[in-house]
Formats: C-alpha cells, structure tokens, sequence
C-alpha cells in the first residue's frame, strides 16, 4: 500500500556518501519525511551542519572523544546528542518508519539488526550485515517482521526485476561491475598502484574502503555473497560481468530466453530514492539516460587471474559456516593497511586468501551473533598477523 503521511526516518552513517545522498533526497522532499535520528563515525562538522539543517531529534557521534565537540555544535538546537557504539544502537532503536543503514564495514551490523528487531523498513546499504551474518540475520528479519530494501545499485536493479514468486523461472542472475580503476592494468602495474589511484573510481563517488574494494573487485564478490542471501537461486545460477559505463545496474534471464534490466546513470540517489519512497516512487536529479548519446555498452568477462577477489568470494561462499564472515573481516583489515601504506594494492586479497587457507571460518555455522563476532574477532588477529610479517 502506498505510504499515507509523512514518513519518518533515521540514517545511520549519515556523513558517508550513501548518507549524504539520503539527505540530499530528503532535503528536496522536506515536506514528505521527517528525520527521527542522524548518526556518523567521527565527522563532527557535517554532522552538526546535517543536524541543524534537519533538525533530527538525536544525533550521535559514534567516536566518545568527539562528544563535547558535538555537544558544543549543537548547543540550542533542539537536538538530542549522544556518543559510542551503544549510542548508534540506541539511535536505531528509536521508532521510525525507514532506516537508512549506511554503516561501512561489521560495525553496521549491530545497529541495523536493532532496527531490524523492531520491524522496522530498513534499506540496507551495508553489505557486510549479511556477509558476515547472512542466515541469522535473514531469520531476524523473519522473526521481527521488519522489511528489506536493498540500496546497492546491483542487487536494487535485481530487486526491481525480479519475479520473487517464481525463482524456479529464474536462469540466471548477473551482477555488473564498472571493472574499477584498474580494469585494463597488469598485475605489475597494479604491484605499483596507490591508494590515492585506488579510491579514484571512474564512475562512482564513494567511500575510500568501498572505492578500494572496486579496484580490487572484493566489491562484487562480496556482492555475490549477499546476492545469494536476498534472492536464493542457488551460488551456480550467480554471475558476474564487467561493464564499465555502469548503466546496465544487473540482469535476471528466465528460462524463456528473456533477459530483464534495470539501467540508469550511475547515481546512487536513484537506488537509494527506490528504497525511500518504497512502495512508490520518488523524483530525483539524476542525470536522464540517453542510449543515443552514450551510443554503446560494453560487457566482459572478469579477469580472475588479474583480480583473483572474485575467486577467493565465491570459495568462501562455498565453503560456508562462518567463511564469508573471515573473509569480510580479513578485507576490512586488509584494506585499512593498504590505505595506511603498510601492504602494498595486491597484498589486500593475499591477506584474505591467507585467512581463509588458515580455516578461520571452518567447522558449524555460527549459531548465534556471538560466534559471529568471534570468527570476526579471529580473523582481524591473523590478518592483523599477516601485515605485520609483510609491512611494505
């Protein structure tokens, strides 16, 4: 049914990309949302300017050692301020229709499960919920009655397209990806690569840990992991495909031959609008595709030998239990290293390959979030090991 009312709304990472675009949408729509709840890791400044332009009635640092700073910012304006990672959950745990979960890395998957738990719309932008915690997640989602919105530009184009009803019609599904800034590189070149190369992507403005993840394609197979748990067809009916002018978001083929697509400019505005006007739609200001101009599409064939993350993504789908939950961790730490100049581009997959081979991961399938956070924990020490023993 459509949505009758202003509908309220909390963002969690609200200064990230994804959140800045979920305020941009908001502040157009000003008269059709109301914000309940803004949280950020430690950007202080943008929070308070999204705070007193807002006007949300909490807004939460997640970094303690920011607290006065925001307190001092927002003195008079009405806002609640709070600060730490409880503080977030708290946040999330407040009563609103929608949740933005825009949280990079597992530190988003606390909070969102709270929002999640309460039953709340929650657009999930952090991919890492189910990574990490793919089964016990989807069962809280069950269990509460909360509803499910992917936000990524893929699985959101697989959402729209997709007869949910029918997956036994369902052929095939493929994720596109850009190819990142190093698509047409050699190993050797990409040996040489910096971060600041590695965060520049050709066609999307994102995070610096999502932006390398694009470069090292860990990105789209840590998409597939999460494909697998939103729309379950089974790991072998999962493609990947390269496409570098990223108007083709992904493809469903049935078994009639036909092939659906979802394409736009690549604007996360317009997956991110889907989500929060969901069931309806919303106007946005992305740019108006025009095939006539853009004139052609290309599609490829990922290269696993030069970007072997997709090879190391789908093992540990395989694999199963708590592999994919090592794998994030692994990357996350990994990545961090790279950014800090301590592992050169081609060690980040090295540091997962090496996790996983150790078996972090191995064994039952985690049977609640604690063993979850302990895998992650395990995982972060060996990757943590695995950089110390190569620092460039």
């Amino acid at each position: 049914m459509p949505f009758d009312g202003v509908k309220r709304v909390t963002v969690l990472g609200s200064t990230g990309s994804i959140g800045c675009s979920t305020l941009d949408l908001i502040a157009r729509n000003s008269d059709r949302f109301d914000v309940v709840a803004l949280t950020a890791h430690r950007n202080v400044a943008s929070l308070a300017e999204q705070a007193r332009r807002l006007k949300p009635g909490l807004a939460v640092i997640a970094d303690e050692s920011q607290y006065a700073a925001l307190k001092a910012e927002l003195a008079g304006s009405g806002t609640e301020v709070a600060a730490g990672a409880d503080a977030v959950v708290e946040a999330a745990r407040r009563s609103s229709d929608w949740v933005m979960a825009g949280i990079v890395g597992a530190a988003g998957l606390a909070p969102t499960l709270a929002a999640v738990r309460r039953g709340a719309c929650v657009a999930l932008a952090n991919k890492e919920c189910l990574v990490s915690a793919g089964s016990l997640f989807l069962a809280e989602v069950e269990q509460a009655g909360a509803t499910l919105l992917p936000v990524d530009s893929e699985h959101n184009a697989i959402f729209q397209v997709l007869d949910q009803d029918r997956l036994n019609a369902v052929d095939r599904i493929t994720l596109t990806a850009s190819g990142g800034p190093f698509r047409t590189w050699t190993r050797e070149e990409m040996a040489r690569a910096t971060p600041a190369q590695a965060v520049a992507h050709p066609r999307w403005e994102m995070g610096a840990k999502i932006s390398v993840d694009s470069a090292t394609l860990m990105n789209k197979g840590l998409e597939l992991i999460e494909a697998h748990y939103l729309f379950p067809v089974g790991e072998g009916r999962l493609d990947v495909i390269i496409h570098p002018e990223s108007i083709v978001h992904s493809m469903v083929a049935y078994v009639d031959g036909s092939v659906l697509a979802q394409l736009g400019s690549p604007d996360m505005r317009t997956p991110i609008a889907y989500t929060l006007a969901w069931p309806e739609r919303m106007a946005t200001p992305a740019i108006r595709l025009d095939l006539a101009q853009i004139a052609q599409l290309t599609f490829q064939r990922p290269d696993t030998k030069r970007f072997p993350a997709l090879t190391v993504a789908r093992e540990a789908l395989c694999a199963g239990s708590g592999a994919p939950t090592a794998l994030n961790a692994a990357n996350e730490v990994a990545v961090a290293a790279f950014l800090a100049g301590k592992i050169g581009f081609l060690d980040i997959v090295a540091v997962s390959q090496s996790v996983l081979e150790d078996g972090v991961g191995g064994g039952d399938i985690p049977a609640d979030l604690e063993e979850v956070y302990e895998i992650d924990r395990i995982a972060r020490i060996r990757a943590e090991e695995w950089v110390q023993n190569h620092l460039r």
